[in-house]
């Protein structure tokens, strides 16, 4: 009897074992990243500065790690960190994190639609019409290299105008950038002065330009996705986006360059080297002008244009990293950490265009290097952007020198603005014709 008694309670003991275990294994494998607690209704918002958004989660990153969770009200996101962190989850995880997160103050206007917000099927046939019809109006081809270089022309010629007084270029730059997208969505170039082009440029409601296009068959088809509205929308994603970021990206490297007035010297001298004074500038040329490679990825790292990235969502229940991500939750990989991440940039916080060269002055890439993010929802518009910043920049340095308003140790490059997206500080220069 005693033995039976013993080999009775020694199988209750392993049962109730193996129950505990299945239940901590469950709670285990639902267990989400750690993050601050947060208040009925308000959530984090007592601990995230809205004005700058970026290094307010950059500090709590510091206390929970690189993957942690926040409440934008009664809403968690999960906040990455990190180039490792954001690798791992855009591209080694990218099925999982392949949705599109929201952001309230443009999902009120997009209503999921276009391409930057659309999700699920939506999503890839709008991804693969967009990539599509900006392929047959040339990017990446010479055809839209010569209306970059027409349009550089006509930025050339108004800065000739300026004859060395001062000028904010701010207009400028927002002009000859929105007339290279203009050309290829709507098939034509606009005066700086047209009143058209002016409205269209401040224009950022959903009244945007009727259009006709040769898909409209398409509309016996009630399921489609080229309807009216997703297209509308996308040639609004496509406008706004190949205008902001690349002008703004501009407007921050001629500060930069005012700031460090010996980078701004030697990249006219690979210019003059390569180029010389009065040759219009190619795409070809990039591969003989190391420095000046290097000189526009840093502008581009160091200006972090969208320093939250584009929020993502998982499509289905995930695992990541040992925590628990149920499918639908928002998750924000934060570019910023990730081309400021010091494991990959020596001076992360410095403008060093060494991070983008060897030790023979070769131009070398780093898989940190994210400004157009990375996985499946990496900007469509990359080769077209990077066309325009190297043909501008080459153009502008090869005709003028920048002259600061005050010296260039005072010159702040601090952002106006650092929330979802780094506003560049208003300044400025005075454009010497070379």
């Amino acid at each position: 009897m005693l033995a039976s008694g013993m080999l009775l309670a020694a199988i209750l003991a392993c049962l109730s074992a193996m129950v505990l275990m299945s239940v901590w294994n469950q709670n285990f494998w639902k267990l989400p990243p750690p993050g601050p607690n947060p208040l009925p209704l308000i959530g984090n918002f007592l601990q995230l500065d809205t004005g700058d958004m970026y290094n307010a989660l950059m500090k709590l990153q510091k206390k929970y790690g690189n993957v942690f969770t926040v409440y934008l009200g009664p809403r968690p996101v999960v906040i990455l960190c990190g180039h490792d962190a954001v690798k791992e989850a855009l591209v080694d995880q990218a099925d999982d994190f392949s949705g599109h997160g929201e952001i309230a103050t443009i999902e009120q206007n997009f209503h999921n639609h276009g391409l930057v917000m659309a999700n699920g099927e939506r999503w890839k046939v709008l991804r693969r019409f967009s990539l599509t019809v900006l392929r047959n109006f040339g990017m990446g081809k010479r055809s839209i290299e010569e209306r970059i270089q027409e349009e550089a022309g006509y930025l050339l010629e108004e800065f000739r105008k300026t004859k060395g007084t001062p000028i904010d270029p701010t207009f400028f730059l927002s002009c000859t950038v929105s007339n290279v997208i203009s050309s290829v969505v709507f098939g034509n170039r606009f005066d700086y002065e047209d009143k058209q082009f002016l409205s269209l440029l401040g224009m950022i409601n959903e009244t945007f330009i009727e259009m006709s296009v040769p898909w409209a068959q398409d509309k016996k088809d009630p399921h489609t996705e080229f309807n009216l509205r997703n297209l509308v929308l996308t040639t609004l994603n496509l406008f706004f986006a190949g205008t902001e970021t690349v002008s703004s990206t501009l407007r921050y490297g001629m500060l930069l360059l005012m700031k460090y007035p010996q980078v701004e010297a030697k990249v006219q001298e690979e210019i003059i080297q390569v180029i010389g004074p009065h040759w219009i500038p190619t795409v070809d040329e990039r591969i003989k002008m190391p420095y000046m490679d290097a000189v526009i990825h840093e502008i581009q790292r160091l200006t972090d244009i969208v320093p939250l990235g584009v929020p993502h969502t998982v499509v289905r229940d995930t695992h990541f990293r040992g925590y628990f991500l149920p499918k639908g939750i928002d998750v924000y990989p934060l570019l910023g950490s990730v081309l400021r991440d010091p494991k990959y940039f020596q001076h992360p916080n410095d403008f060093y265009p060494q991070h983008f060269l060897d030790e023979q002055g070769h131009f070398k890439k780093n898989d940190a290097f994210v400004a157009f993010s990375s996985g499946k929802r990496i900007c469509v518009g990359e080769s077209l952007a990077l066309m325009e910043l190297f043909l501008y920049f080459t153009s502008i340095f090869q005709n003028f020198s920048f002259s600061s308003l005050v010296p260039p140790a005072d010159i702040d490059i601090t952002p106006r603005i650092s929330g979802f997206g780094n506003i560049p500080p208003s300044y400025k220069l005075c454009l010497v014709a070379r």
